[in-house]
């Protein structure tokens, strides 16, 4: 994220849970919350909120479904998601991170909502198959080298449901970015490789849409990308 975010803190605990994962993982707790409120209100107009409000609305999601927030971070997104679902659907969020991962938990008991945050890895993913209406990555892919990429769909695929619904977001990379949001120096995704990954890992009906940074902000826009897991499983050999 931007300069508060840029600072990792390391921790004998984190360092171990940085062995489960070869992508990069962003440790900080509350300090990356600090950042993410400061970068929103003073350089990006609001619009980070506005793009994860955009991705939760993409999902579609019902009461009563099982959705996983994979990199969840501290969690502000599965909470969200946790009141769409309701008492009677089941959150999940999952990160290499273990100081986000115990922030995510502090402010999930702090505001009475149950989320099951997990430290994990997206090279394997702690839950059965099939567990998942919804399964969410934000701004997480550009994290990841490309064979993690494609290592992680598969596993994002073993654990959704038939016709489950997988929705990406990242930010654009950097040689996409103009003006204000060209100094903003987090990494990003071209949307139309996430397609392309996406499509080979077997995903269906995929559907993309942009959100253009708006005029002085720093943001440096957005890929939103929406698929569906295929209705037809091939069983293990």
């Amino acid at each position: 994220m931007h300069s508060f975010a840029r600072r990792h803190f390391h921790s004998e605990e984190s360092e171990t849970s940085a062995k489960k994962t070869k992508g990069l993982i962003l440790d900080q707790g509350w300090r990356y919350d600090l950042g993410i409120w400061f970068s929103d209100i003073f350089f990006f107009r609001r619009q980070l909120r506005q793009m994860r409000q955009r991705t939760a609305n993409l999902a579609h999601i019902q009461p009563g479904e099982a959705v996983l927030d994979m990199g969840c971070g501290t969690g502000t997104l599965a909470m969200e998601v946790k009141l769409r679902v309701g008492a009677a659907g089941r959150v999940a969020g999952v990160d290499p991170g273990t100081r986000q991962i115990a922030h995510a938990r502090t402010l999930a008991a702090r505001r009475n909502i149950p989320v099951d945050f997990q430290i994990g890895a997206i090279e394997q993913l702690p839950f059965p198959d099939q567990a998942f209406d919804v399964v969410f990555s934000t701004l997480m892919m550009h994290h990841l080298p490309a064979p993690l990429k494609r290592q992680g769909l598969t596993e994002i695929a073993r654990v959704l449901k038939p016709e489950g619904r997988l929705v990406i977001a990242d930010f654009k990379r950097k040689k996409e970015r103009q003006g204000r949001a060209a100094r903003f120096h987090a990494g990003g995704s071209n949307i139309q490789d996430l397609v392309a990954i996406v499509s080979d890992a077997g995903f269906e009906r995929v559907e993309t849409e942009e959100i253009q940074p708006l005029r002085f902000s720093a943001f440096p826009g957005a890929g939103l990308l929406r698929a569906t897991s295929s209705s037809v499983r091939t069983p293990p050999l």
